[in-house]
């Protein structure tokens, strides 16, 4: 694992030292770590959003789609 020194002002780094106390984190670098998975989540969503909103219109959701999906899903759980 590689090694990364950070500076924070005073009131982040005890927001640090309060989350790591408060929600069961082990050391301050298990909490920087987990917030920067998270963000690296956010940043795949919001891509997967962009490619969403950029493709072509494939036809209407409306519940009949939603019902053949679900019987596609419970035929793909059966086989």
């Amino acid at each position: 694992m590689a090694t990364m020194n950070i500076s924070l002002t005073g009131e982040m780094k005890d927001a640090v030292d309060e989350a790591v106390t408060t929600r069961g984190y082990v050391s301050s670098s298990e909490y920087i770590r987990d917030l920067i998975r998270n963000d690296l989540e956010l940043e795949r969503f919001r891509t997967l959003i962009r490619e969403g909103l950029e493709s072509p219109v494939a036809g209407v959701a409306d519940e009949a789609y939603f019902e053949a999906l679900k019987k596609r899903l419970i035929a793909d759980q059966v086989e």
